[in-house]
């Protein structure tokens, strides 16, 4: 007889967090290494989750207008020497091709990194009249950024995104539409992901390269600590002007159109892992789960167990649930154990006694309760189950994010409440770089955002004691 393979221990969040996640992971196999640092394989489990990810969010985009393109891989040194500002951000993380074939090359090629300047050399070949505006183009693609340290997911040195890039005839156009995707993003991390987040404004020290105003939605982590998850800047019409990209407006002058990029990542799933998960491994919310609903036969090997659990995944199935049957000579235990690892919403066993008694037993990831149904009720107890598991994943992480909000009157008093709780301290602030740096420095905070829900929390920065002009967020970020 073969010998039952064991499911293997993670380390438990509370004794080292960064060593629990590398364990869910790997062990939930989600992602392995390759022979790059930096570099990973998505294995077909984590992969498909990002494929959820992508089909849900892109018929959002749609919604707004969005179409997808595809741009090339390469960018001429040239082209991306064309926006100062730009460059300078990104030029520590180029990664250059300079031989094609055996030759080497006249002019270096860099690997995308982002892809502004390949959009605004394409917008201005196509956009010269005001009738050629709005463009409004997405792709989903990957970019190369040879960071230093690599983390699954979080941040690799090449990873898969989306990242939108429109064209309006007017300041007010793009903004709003810059405001627009960040709702997107925020609706689809809370809707769909069950993570609550903060929505607001980046300081200019922490905006993109190049961008007039940079927003974003900020995700707390199980450890406190924050995570952007999606960015939306507003770029004015500097690319525009490096660009030479001009458009015939309504009363027959050449003008600058304005612009707006936006991006979210595979650091998504980090986020997913991060927010969820817990000391038996992955929780995934149901939306994106590649399975919903996994299908344990008990006592297999009794006649008619597994054409009863055969019969039950195809009910579900064909009500469109994403179902699996797990007919392996596994253990009960070790199954049970398995698809835990890897966050399945809901559990369905069936076994002897349930087929007489004409039920099945529904357990729910997130919290293990027990739910018996009768075989025809199965879909839509399946449905609610599944519901459930979401509302109840997105009030626990509120609960968390709430929890851990703090408030703080001096520099002294947010270092104390960042070392003994974690999570976002929220201040006061002069919007002066000086006072963004010496939080940094001496609190080892950054800046998370500017929310748009401002409170008054008093007249004086708490840092140098100058009248404070907003309310502002800080955090330790992965």
């Amino acid at each position: 007889m073969a010998k039952e393979k064991k499911v293997e221990q993670i380390t438990d969040m509370e004794v080292d967090f960064a060593q629990w996640y590398t364990d869910v992971c790997k062990k939930a196999e989600l992602i392995d290494y390759s022979s790059i640092k930096g570099i990973f394989i998505y294995r077909p489990y984590g992969y498909a989750i990002w494929e959820n990810i992508q089909h849900l969010m892109d018929a959002e985009f749609k919604k707004t207008g969005a179409e997808n393109v595809y741009m090339p891989m390469l960018i001429p040194e040239s082209l991306l020497q064309k926006e100062k500002d730009h460059v300078e951000g990104f030029a520590p993380e180029c990664a250059w091709v300079t031989m094609g074939g055996s030759e080497k090359l006249e002019e270096r090629y860099c690997i995308r990194p982002t892809s502004e300047t390949l959009f605004c050399e394409h917008f201005r070949d196509v956009i010269q009249s005001h009738r050629d505006l709005p463009k409004m183009y997405n792709q989903w693609c990957s970019v190369l950024r040879w960071e230093k340290t690599s983390r699954p997911f979080l941040r690799h040195r090449e990873f898969l995104w989306q990242e939108g890039h429109t064209m309006h005839a007017t300041a007010e156009e793009a903004k709003e539409e810059t405001e627009k995707i960040l709702n997107v993003y925020a609706d689809f991390c809370e809707n769909v992901l069950a993570m609550p987040v903060t929505r607001g404004q980046k300081t200019d020290k922490e905006k993109f390269n190049g961008a007039e105003a940079t927003y974003t939605i900020e995700c707390m982590m199980h450890d406190r600590k924050a995570l952007q998850a999606g960015t939306s800047h507003y770029f004015g019409d500097g690319f525009a002007k490096a660009f030479d990209i001009t458009f015939t407006d309504k009363s027959n002058h050449r003008a600058y159109p304005h612009q707006t990029s936006w991006g979210v990542s595979t650091r998504l799933i980090g986020g997913i892992i991060m927010t969820h998960g817990d000391n038996n491994g992955l929780v995934l919310p149901p939306k994106i789960a590649p399975i919903q609903v996994i299908v344990v036969p008990v006592a297999q090997h009794k006649p008619g167990v597994l054409e009863a659990a055969a019969a039950l995944s195809e009910k579900l199935a064909a009500a469109g649930i994403r179902v699996k049957v797990d007919d392996t000579d596994n253990s009960l235990g070790w199954k049970c154990a398995q698809w835990e690892m890897k966050g399945v919403p809901v559990r369905v066993e069936i076994g002897p006694r349930d087929i007489e008694n004409d039920q099945c037993c529904m357990v729910r990831r997130d919290n293990r309760e027990k739910t018996f149904v009768s075989i025809d009720s199965a879909p839509e107890a399946a449905f609610d189950l599944l519901q459930q598991v979401h509302d109840g994943l997105y009030a626990k992480a509120l609960k968390n994010l709430q929890d851990n909000i703090y408030e703080a009157h001096s520099l002294e008093e947010a270092k104390a409440l960042q070392e003994e709780h974690g999570g976002f301290i929220k201040t006061m602030w002069c919007e002066s770089l000086e006072c963004e740096l010496r939080m940094k420095e001496e609190a080892g905070m950054s800046s998370r955002c500017m929310p748009f829900a401002q409170e008054n929390l008093g007249d004086t920065c708490p840092i140098c004691g100058k009248p404070a002009k907003k309310m502002i967020y800080w955090g330790v970020a992965y």
